[in-house]
């Protein structure tokens, strides 16, 4: 992995982050609350998971396991 990709994996990932923070703020507006958490859990859940595999990414490079190109 270059890292221009891993960047915008890690811009991504906030923006995932933003995104969900987005949905379960507009859907108050119209539902309750445990819909909206649970609208936008997976959408964290999904943005945690990235930066759990970019944080592995970046501490292999740190080690030199394995580099980023």
């Amino acid at each position: 992995m270059n890292r221009s990709r891993f960047v915008g994996l890690a811009l991504a990932a906030f923006g995932l982050v933003f995104l969900s923070f987005v949905v379960r703020g507009t859907t108050r507006l119209i539902a309750p609350y445990e819909v909206a958490v649970a609208l936008s859990a997976p959408i964290l859940f999904a943005a945690a998971a990235l930066l759990v595999g970019l944080v592995a990414l970046a501490t292999l490079d740190v080690t030199g396991i394995r580099r980023l190109e």
